[in-house]
């Protein structure tokens, strides 16, 4: 594993998996995964794939993103995603994958928040992040190494070199000629979150810590409709699905009061649902409730089998019983910041791709299932840059193996209180009081005697609060609470 690849993967998801699929066949390329590969947020994605139904559809939606987005998308990568998206999803089929259709044989379409029309494909009814997976996994051609914890990335005179691991209680490096991020979010920094258990903002922290642009780390989506009652760190998502296909938020009235926040009501954009509901809960002090009676038993079971059986096993019998529900912390907007081919910014041979790059393809506020597209999309063009620049000599750069510890004793502790700090003071509702308590806070946490990994966490925590403090106004997902408001 020390030589020298052409490829290195960091992160077996979509985003990563789908970089692989798309470089030729010859090359030497290893895939790095944190824990097992489907520990990743595709695995558990339930909603499905946002893609034009056809060519009139295309512009609709641009329009649809570039709206949910609330002004702060780069255009060029929207018309990039919504134009090029139609073509990977075909050549996805053409592979061999099979989502959801009709008795007839046709394309099965679903409708989530913020969308004009019905264009989400899905597979397994809830389980389209899995399938997507397994085929995936099917399709690879390139060996992964397991268990690997990336704690560093090789740079010098702005240039990378590959990776230091922690891999079987070895620290070592991997060396590249190129080397991808595809390494997913922030969700472990928050103390109710729907992520992966390794999606801990790792190489976000590696690069605050190494200079490399993050953008917009702000822009932290939270879904509105989370069971949260339970002990597991990965809280319950009910898909937005639910509420494209007819469920209903209710208080424990019965009263449906989004529609006091917005005229679309369950179908505004997610940010609105989540603000709406924390803010309602807040002043009402009443519990809201996931409604599902309008489906049928059947046809629940068999469109959502995933959320069915989970549900089912804590105790609530669907679609019958209400759900209590809540916000929870579901996707990063912010990121590392990269170019339309997954350049990073300043660092040569280095992408990004998937939720931990930043192209601003979502703006301030991601449109419900674009981000399985976004990681179909972008990946293929990660992969064409490679395979254009591969050749390219690159000079041999020696580094040493030597890291300080990764876990110190206390980490866990301190890693509990960073976690209930982002909650509380830069989660759905901020206002700039408590966002300089947590970032006082977190620089004290810094100072401390700390392995590693919480330091990363640390850095990365550090991102979010400061980009909150310096955007003072309301924005997507960055709601700035105001006194009397």
């Amino acid at each position: 594993m020390k030589s020298m690849h052409d490829v290195v993967i960091i992160g077996a998801g979509v985003a990563g998996l789908h970089t692989a699929l798309s470089l030729d066949d010859d090359l030497n390329v290893l895939v790095l995964s944190k824990d097992y590969a489907w520990e990743c947020n595709t695995f558990y994605a339930q909603g499905g794939v946002a893609v034009a139904v056809d060519d009139d559809d295309i512009p609709i939606h641009i329009k649809d993103t570039l709206n949910a987005g609330a002004g702060l998308c780069d255009e060029g990568a929207v018309d990039i995603l919504c134009h090029e998206g139609p073509v990977v999803i075909k050549e996805f089929i053409e592979h061999g994958f099979k989502f959801d259709k009709d008795r007839q044989g046709n394309l099965l379409y679903t409708k989530e928040a913020a969308h004009s029309r019905n264009r989400i494909l899905h597979a397994g009814g809830d389980a389209t992040g899995r399938y997507i997976h397994q085929f995936l996994m099917d399709l690879l051609k390139f060996p992964i190494l397991y268990n690997t914890q990336v704690t560093d990335l090789l740079i010098e005179d702005n240039e990378c070199y590959g990776v230091r691991v922690f891999h079987n209680n070895e620290i070592f490096n991997i060396y590249a000629k190129k080397i991808v991020i595809a390494s997913g979010g922030v969700g472990s920094v928050y103390e109710y979150h729907t992520n992966a258990r390794t999606i801990s903002s790792d190489m976000q922290g590696i690069c605050a810590m190494r200079d490399i642009a993050l953008r917009d780390m702000e822009m932290m989506q939270f879904h509105p409709t989370v069971f949260v009652q339970s002990s597991a760190v990965r809280k319950q998502l009910l898909s937005e699905s639910l509420r494209g296909e007819g469920a209903k938020i209710v208080d424990e009235d019965g009263r449906r009061f989004l529609f006091d926040y917005d005229s679309r009501g369950e179908l505004s954009p997610r940010n609105i649902v989540s603000q709406a509901i924390f803010d309602y809960q807040q002043k009402s002090g009443k519990k809201v409730f996931l409604d599902l009676n309008s489906f049928e038993e059947g046809f629940f079971m068999k469109r959502f089998p995933s959320i069915y059986f989970n549900m089912n096993n804590m105790g609530y019998y669907l679609p019958i019983d209400l759900v209590p529900v809540s916000p929870a912390f579901h996707y990063a907007m912010g990121g590392i910041k990269s170019d339309l081919f997954g350049r990073v910014d300043k660092v040569k041979s280095l992408y990004v791709v998937g939720e931990a790059a930043n192209t601003r393809v979502h703006g301030a506020n991601r449109l419900a299932s674009n981000s399985l597209l976004e990681g179909f999309v972008f990946s293929k063009r990660v992969a064409l840059d490679i395979k254009l620049t591969l050749r390219e000599k690159k000079r041999v750069v020696k580094f040493d193996e030597v890291e300080p510890s990764l876990i110190k004793v206390g980490d866990k502790e301190l890693k509990n209180e960073l976690r209930n700090l982002m909650w509380s003071y830069a989660g759905i509702q901020r206002d700039e009081k408590n966002l300089q308590k947590a970032l006082n806070r977190v620089e004290e946490m810094l100072k401390l005697s700390i392995g590693k990994l919480l330091r990363l966490r640390l850095l990365s925590s550090r991102e979010i609060i400061k980009s909150a403090l310096k955007r003072k106004e309301s924005l997507g997902a960055h709601y700035i609470k105001r006194s009397g408001t």
